[in-house]
């Protein structure tokens, strides 16, 4: 079981405290009362998704030795216009460098995460639809 507390801080500013001992700060926006003192709820969710995948991306990886240097993952949401405001796409763009990889270890990677393991993926995607982008050593190729 996951477990995690919410404290009110002020104004619009909570602090999030995980059931593993991590906090974070979330905040709003000025213009709705907040102090721009953290991440909006949705950027967290956002990255969260990031995070998930992420993990599973690098693991394979490590795990089939695919000789990367770099990985990083652009994330882009789009929301609803009514309320209550989901996402209804989302992009990933996975990016990885290194001498000698091999773009079909990646997305095959990419593909385990997106298809079994990534938790994060299996809930948003019931709401959201997402675009899947690898790059590798530059070269953009579309998997969703």
């Amino acid at each position: 079981m996951l477990t995690g507390s919410i404290t009110w801080l002020n104004n619009m500013a909570m602090v999030a405290k995980s059931g593993s001992g991590h906090e974070i700060v979330m905040d709003a926006a000025a213009a709705v009362g907040g102090e721009e003192r953290g991440a909006r709820p949705k950027e967290l969710t956002l990255l969260s998704l990031g995070g998930c995948t992420g993990m599973d991306v690098i693991a394979i990886m490590q795990k089939k030795r695919v000789p990367f240097t770099s990985f990083t993952i652009d994330l882009e949401a789009d929301t609803s216009k009514e309320h209550p405001q989901v996402f209804t796409e989302i992009r990933l763009v996975y990016r990885t460098v290194g001498e000698g990889v091999q773009r079909d270890h990646v997305d095959r990677a990419i593909q385990l995460s997106q298809n079994k393991y990534c938790g994060v993926t299996h809930m948003l995607n019931k709401t959201a639809k997402l675009v899947i982008i690898s790059e590798v050593n530059g070269e953009r190729k579309t998997l969703s």
